[in-house]
C-alpha cells in the first residue's frame, strides 16, 4: 500500500464528510421551502384565486439553498472519486 493511496483515501474521506456537512442543512431548508410552495399552490387552486406571477423571495431562497446543496454534493463526489482512485493506485 503506497503512501499516495493512503493520502488519497484520507483526503477523500475528509472531502466526503465536508461535503455532507456542507450540503445537509441547505438541502433540509430547500425541502422545507418546496413543501411550503406546494401547500401554497394547493391552497390557491382550492380557492380558485389568482396566483402571483413572477419571482418571490422564497423562490430566490430556494435557488440559493439548492445551489449550496449542489456545491456540497459536488465536494462529496470529488472525495468519493479520490477514494476510488486511492483503491486503484493502492
Amino acid at each position: 500500500m503506497s503512501s499516495l493511496a493512503l493520502g488519497l483515501w484520507g483526503v477523500g474521506v475528509v472531502l466526503i464528510a465536508l461535503g455532507y456537512l456542507r450540503a445537509r442543512e441547505p438541502w433540509r431548508r430547500y425541502q422545507g421551502f418546496r413543501e411550503e410552495a406546494r401547500n401554497e399552490r394547493r391552497y390557491a387552486d382550492w380557492r380558485g384565486g389568482v396566483r402571483r406571477t413572477g419571482e418571490t423571495g422564497a423562490d430566490v431562497a430556494m435557488a440559493m439553498y439548492r445551489r449550496d446543496a449542489q456545491v456540497g454534493a459536488a465536494i462529496a463526489v470529488v472525495g468519493f472519486v479520490l477514494v476510488v482512485l486511492g483503491f486503484l493506485l493502492g
